[in-house]
């Protein structure tokens, strides 16, 4: 059966554990694990670009189009910033998606959490020029969006859990290296003029997020090296 392929900002999982024997404990506690080299962290999920279009003109009563929807979408996502690869810990599974996904919960460092809400306040700026009212309550509805609830939890979804318990299941601290963002089936987005495109990231987030050990801090958009508050250096 042919899979529509969904559209998300994520990051790549290069390494986990130091050495391969820690992999191969980590996947020794799941069933049908994951394919290595597809292991990554969403920080924000989109769905089939078609249903979110629809999900929007169903929200507006057909005030703005899919077409619209579609255009200024794409435009939007190829106008995000990166963020720079990290590195991270996890020391515990839980299960997420209702019980069928087992996951590799992650701490991520405070400055992938601030990304990852300057995503979802991004999110919140598309969605208002495209004229959604209630903005909250249709990110929690939105079919394509899925979100089951209103906080993120950072993951690495490795498979199926073995047992039917609700865990979580402690297993030794595992240290793991991040690739910077990247978006998901990039390839299979419709192209869009470059006046939008320039448009769009004039209107959202700077190119790239450099973030300070300072929260809520970045790195000014012309990307100079002068300090942010409290003297910490970018």
């Amino acid at each position: 059966m042919h899979t529509i392929p969904r559209i998300t900002v994520e990051v790549p999982a290069l390494r986990i554990g130091s050495e391969p024997a820690d992999f191969e404990e980590l996947v020794s506690h799941v069933d049908a694990p994951r394919n290595r080299q597809g292991l990554h962290m969403t920080l924000l999920h989109i769905g089939v670009l078609a249903d979110f279009s629809r999900d929007i003109a169903s929200w507006t009563t057909g005030i703005t189009s899919p077409d619209e929807t579609t255009r200024r979408t794409v435009a939007w996502l190829e106008a995000l910033p990166v963020l720079e690869g990290f590195s991270a810990s996890a020391e515990r599974l839980v299960v997420l998606g209702g019980g069928g996904v087992c996951g590799l919960e992650v701490e991520a460092p405070q400055q992938v959490r601030d990304y990852q809400v300057s995503l979802l306040q991004s999110l919140h700026e598309l969605l208002d020029s495209l004229l959604v009212d209630n903005i909250d309550d249709f990110i929690l509805s939105s079919p394509a969006l899925g979100y089951r609830h209103p906080h993120w939890t950072p993951h690495i979804a490795v498979g199926r859990p073995k047992t039917r318990g609700r865990g979580p299941w402690e297993i030794g601290p595992l240290s793991i290296d991040f690739g910077e963002s990247r978006i998901r089936n990039r390839r299979l987005l419709p192209a869009v003029g470059p006046e939008l495109g320039q448009a769009e990231k004039r209107d959202h987030l700077p190119l790239r997020f450099h973030a300070c050990s300072t929260p809520g801090h970045r790195r000014p958009e012309d990307g100079s090296p002068r300090s942010c508050p409290e003297g910490v250096q970018w």
